[in-house]
């Protein structure tokens, strides 16, 4: 039997799962590395072998992506399967080229092939890019479920930064569950707005293995999707999110036209903030595309816990971190609520970034006036500390999902800024869901 040499193109997340859909245990590949991006520092580390299957008794490095070339050519590989989302077509299309000219196959898993099947209902919430609202969606989604009187549990898309063999299945109920996973600030801002309502969380690197342990408390499933990746469990009810404030970006990103051309249901978030013309637009491009989907128009508006904290103040601006980074956002709930509640000015936190912080602002140039909550790692976290420390303002705005107060102690205080979906046409999702 001829063996294909396979390398597979990944960020920490899908990249895993699937390899350990596809590839793990099957004789016919030899997958001789995985190659890491977007997200700082997983690079070399080694996929365990306790994870690897009995085919890698001393696992599968993980290399920087800029090594691509040099591994293709030295271990002479066959196919180079791509694994991780949201970027555009052209971007997507620029790597095969490069895989293509160093002379391996460049390869794209469908949805279909990748996902496991439940055997409880699973209700799926993705989007089209990062920073569509998919979080509030789905606590939206597990609040109508629990006031029916569901056991809900949701499922988070994968954001294994640590030791993986630890992390192979995570399940979060506390705050304590929190620090015991030592977690970033990134995987703190999906989990512990769950916590908040009393959901219990999975998450982590073996999706069978999870799903296998979520199916023994759960009446419902609710996958919680990740910037626009395509769910890991076939979904009876796939609900997807489209932004207007980024009009075209739902049929020009991968795999995000997938998950549209997939969705049952498409929620057109963010309405009252967008331009009329750029939410029509967005309409057009779903009808075009998917025109048997069931369209909800929602908005996101955002409160803070007082009213009065920044009015007049000079405020620092502390946004979600991949809406802004690799999600291509100029700005977060953090700016709409400094703006609604009458601050009288934002400062630029670019002059005052040091370390990680400062090279995030370098990476993504379009990062201007707001703060990224960027915290993959001690050092990052203490970069970010220092960062605000550092930045002239009177207080901090936290336009992440979390309580920055629980993982930063500051020389100014944070005000936390909440958001949440409203849907405003109908049928909204309370009916759709009891269809369901």
């Amino acid at each position: 039997m001829t063996v294909k040499k396979v390398i597979i193109m990944g960020a920490a997340g899908r990249d895993f799962h699937n390899f350990n859909v596809r590839f793990r245990d099957n004789e016919g590949y030899e997958v001789v590395a995985f190659t890491a991006t977007q997200i700082p520092d997983i690079e070399g580390r080694t996929y365990p072998p306790s994870l690897a299957g009995k085919l890698y008794p001393n696992g599968i490095p993980i290399h920087a992506e800029e090594e691509l070339v040099d591994l293709i050519r030295r271990d002479k590989v066959d196919e180079v399967v791509f694994s991780y989302s949201d970027l555009a077509y052209r971007e997507v299309m620029g790597k095969a080229a490069i895989v293509n000219s160093a002379g391996a196959d460049f390869q794209l898993l469908g949805a279909e092939n990748t996902m496991l099947k439940s055997h409880v209902p699973v209700i799926s919430v993705c989007a089209v890019r990062t920073g569509c609202g998919k979080s509030q969606t789905t606590r939206r989604v597990c609040d109508i479920l629990k006031q029916k009187g569901r056991k809900v549990v949701a499922i988070r898309h994968p954001m294994p930064y640590g030791d993986l063999t630890k992390q192979a299945v995570q399940r979060f109920e506390t705050y304590e569950d929190l620090d015991r996973h030592d977690c970033t600030i990134e995987e703190r801002e999906e989990y512990e707005p769950h916590i908040d309502k009393g959901i219990i969380v999975y998450a982590g690197v073996d999706y069978g293995a999870i799903l296998a342990e979520a199916e023994k408390e759960a009446d419902i499933i609710v996958w919680d999707g990740g910037n626009n990746d395509t769910p890991f469990y076939k979904p009876d009810l796939h609900i997807v999110l489209v932004d207007p404030h980024r009009p075209g970006h739902e049929l020009r990103y991968y795999p995000g036209e997938t998950n549209l051309r997939m969705a049952d249901v498409v929620v057109i978030n963010k309405v009252t903030t967008a331009d009329p013309d750029k939410v029509d637009q967005v309409w057009d491009n779903v009808e075009m595309i998917n025109p048997n989907a069931t369209v909800i128009e929602a908005a996101s508006p955002v409160t803070i816990e007082n009213e009065e904290a920044i009015k007049g103040k000079t405020v620092l601006v502390v946004e979600d971190g991949p809406t802004l980074t690799h999600g291509e956002m100029t700005y977060g709930a953090g700016a709409v609520a400094a703006k609604q509640y009458g601050a009288a000015k934002i400062v630029d936190p670019v002059p005052y970034g040091v370390g990680t912080i400062k090279e995030t602002f370098e990476k993504y140039p379009h990062v201007k006036n707001f703060l990224p909550a960027m915290g993959y790692s001690d050092e990052q976290i203490a970069d970010l500390k220092t960062t605000i420390d550092n930045t002239p303002a009177d207080i901090v705005v936290g336009g992440t999902p979390i309580d920055l107060n629980r993982v930063l102690e500051v020389n100014k205080p944070i005000v936390r800024v909440f958001y949440r979906l409203q849907e405003l046409t109908e049928p909204d999702l309370e009916e759709v869901l009891k269809s369901f």
